[in-house]
């Protein structure tokens, strides 16, 4: 029998814990909820079903906290929470649900009568539909209200007296309640990413007192704890490790050590900042970002296969229509977003969860398509936010790279449209890209330019590498562009950990997974020789460690566990050991190992729902499907 779960609207989940989420950030005492546009659930609805019995039976309805509400069987109305007889027969039950500050959700429990598939939900604007859940919430005593986190325990793996307090290091970087116990008042808290950054007691991030009756911090990333004024003997402190429990299914081992130790890091990193949703890292913002969700599907396909977090984090991000702004007002990040469900639909073949975005997809682009110019490319309005990377692009006029996502996107459009209606994508591709051709690409420089209308015929990389990724250019022009700009040290280099995962990309598409194993190795195994334990926003080899906190203008800005810095996993699965799925869900899917890079591996993957076992060994491939 199928086990009980809590129900609701599908979609309200999601986005009442985005809020929670994007609600959550603490900076030096002072809350910053996220910039944008906030999309709300619907606080009524309303839950049905018919059942058939062939004996009497009981039922009681539970709401989530603080929910009114009633329960109707038959005609009779019946409060939440009260045992309820069903006689012999055919019976509709009704749940009415109302919360103002939750999502609307209940739990049947009961024999027959339970809140498992089957039943169906309305919101009183449109048809009813499957009522939604999450394996995460099963237990009737823990309700959607507060995420249920599993805890682990850690101990300081070194205690110091400094500056007249008491220091505590841990062994890694965790999101995590610190848990004290003291004497007297309860003291003052100062937590950092960084020894630097803890010490600092004027400039750290995160500062607190425990509660006194549980003796816990709130929960903050954290790696170093101190405690001004106290000596070690007069208070002692752990860490309560707070996760979302989706098991790791990957392993890397191979003859380098170091790339062991890479691929050990990058996911210990990533799963750091895998939760309720995929975050960009654990300490500054905590919000969910489009950019930085559309790496971390890829990164995700190889290392845990849960597809649950992709589909919270996608509905997470697009919210409701209207669709009014961009994804965190970002033009880019809702293209990108398209672009994202097409990753994720490569990576499982649920075609399901595509139809039931395609709306919220169709409205998405119909909003970046009123935003034309003359020549049909897309430009952002007064208040959106035209950023693909933090790079010296010429943002006179539209940005070719810009154009080079929309193309991309209308592809994406096309290939998932009902029947009938993919020629429209097609032909708005076909008309963009010739325009594409016409405006921004330069002969002469042998590459894309970043504007057409300021006569600087300035290049980027980063154009570019859209046109390689994307096959804008053709196989001529990719090698062309190889030299242009790829290996051009004319062209500045890209500067960031997030644009460095489509150059590497370009790089392994074009075949030059040399080259990328020795930049991973450099910056990569660079930021390990610094002592990092999880990897960072942005790397600078040249800066000594006590230089690499700052960022953004501030001290202690810069994040050291960062989601778009474990892409090594994606490049070394995707294209060293050249694994793909060939059919979408990965059902059919291809193995095509270097084995002049790596002459002897053992390596796990998850893929098309089994997960695979294989080993390399002097150039002879075996492979088990468990």
């Amino acid at each position: 029998m199928e086990q009980a779960a809590w129900l609701w609207y599908p979609g309200d989940f999601e986005l009442y814990h985005a809020m929670k989420q994007n609600f959550s950030r603490v900076e030096r005492g002072c809350q910053w909820p996220a910039f944008w546009k906030s999309e709300g659930f619907r606080n009524r609805v309303a839950f049905r079903r018919v059942y058939h019995l062939d004996r009497e039976t009981s039922f009681t309805v539970f709401g989530v906290k603080g929910a009114a509400g009633y329960v109707q069987l038959g005609e009779e109305k019946h409060p939440l929470g009260t045992a309820i007889r069903c006689p012999q027969g055919t019976w509709r039950i009704s749940v009415h649900i109302a919360c103002i500050g939750c999502v609307p959700a209940i739990y049947v429990q009961g024999e027959i009568i339970r809140s498992d598939r089957g039943w169906m939900v309305e919101d009183f604007d449109r048809d009813p539909v499957p009522a939604a859940q999450n394996r995460y919430f099963t237990d009737p005593n823990r309700d959607p209200s507060e995420w249920a986190f599993t805890e682990r325990v850690y101990e300081p793996c070194a205690v110091e007296a400094v500056n007249g307090g008491t220091l505590y290091t841990f062994e890694t970087e965790l999101t995590a309640a610190l848990e004290l116990q003291w004497q007297g008042e309860p003291p003052l808290v100062t937590l950092g990413e960084s020894r630097a950054e803890a010490l600092d007691t004027e400039n750290c991030y995160f500062h607190c007192r425990p509660d006194p009756e549980t003796g816990r911090c709130p929960r903050q990333a954290l790696r170093f704890a101190f405690v001004p004024g106290r000596s070690p003997e007069t208070i002692k402190a752990r860490a309560i490790h707070q996760y979302v429990d989706i098991p790791v299914k990957a392993e890397f081992r191979c003859e380098d050590e170091e790339l062991n130790r890479i691929f050990s890091v990058a996911a210990h990193t990533f799963m750091l900042c895998s939760g309720a949703f995929f975050l960009d890292g654990v300490k500054r913002d905590k919000w969910i970002w489009g950019g930085d969700a559309y790496q971390s599907l890829f990164v995700n396909r190889y290392l845990t296969g849960d597809r649950e977090i992709e589909k919270r984090t996608l509905i997470a991000l697009r919210g409701n229509d209207p669709m009014t702004t961009h994804v965190n007002t970002i033009l880019d990040y809702s293209l990108l977003w398209i672009l994202s469900v097409d990753a994720y639909y490569e990576s499982y073949g649920d075609r399901d969860f595509v139809d039931f975005l395609w709306t919220k997809m169709e409205s998405l682009m119909e909003l970046c398509l009123s935003q034309r110019e003359e020549h049909g490319f897309v430009v952002g309005r007064k208040r959106d936010w035209v950023f693909i990377d933090w790079a010296d692009f010429d943002r006179d006029g539209p940005l070719c790279a810009e154009q080079m996502l929309l193309a991309e996107a209308l592809r994406v459009m096309a290939d998932f449209a009902p029947e009938g209606e993919e020629d429209r994508w097609l032909r708005e591709r076909n008309a963009l890209l010739e325009q594409i051709e016409a405006c921004y690409w330069d002969e002469e420089k042998g590459a894309y330019v970043d504007s057409f209308t300021s006569g600087r015929r300035n290049v980027t990389r980063h154009a570019n590498i859209f046109a390689i990724l994307f096959d804008v250019a053709d196989g001529e022009r990719k090698r062309r562009l190889t030299r242009t700009v790829l290996f051009n040290d004319a062209v500045p280099a890209i500067t960031t950990p997030y644009f460095r995962f489509f150059e590497l990309e370009a790089l392994c598409r074009l075949g030059y997974l040399e080259k990328v194993l020795e930049e991973i190795k450099a910056y990569w195994g660079g930021m390990l020789r610094q002592g990092a334990v999880t990897f960072w926003e942005q790397f600078d080899p040249a800066k000594a460690p006590e230089e690499q906190y700052e960022m953004y203008g501030d001290p202690y800005g810069k994040s050291l566990c960062h989601a778009w810095a474990a892409s090594p996993i994606y490049l070394l699965a995707r294209y060293f050991l050249g694994l793909r799925p060939v059919t979408p869900g990965g059902a059919e899917y291809e193995l095509r190992p270097r084995t002049d890079l790596l002459k002897s591996c053992k390596a796990s993957f998850p893929m098309g729902g089994k997960v695979l076992h294989f080993a390399v060994d002097n150039g002879i491939l075996t492979v088990e499907e468990l």
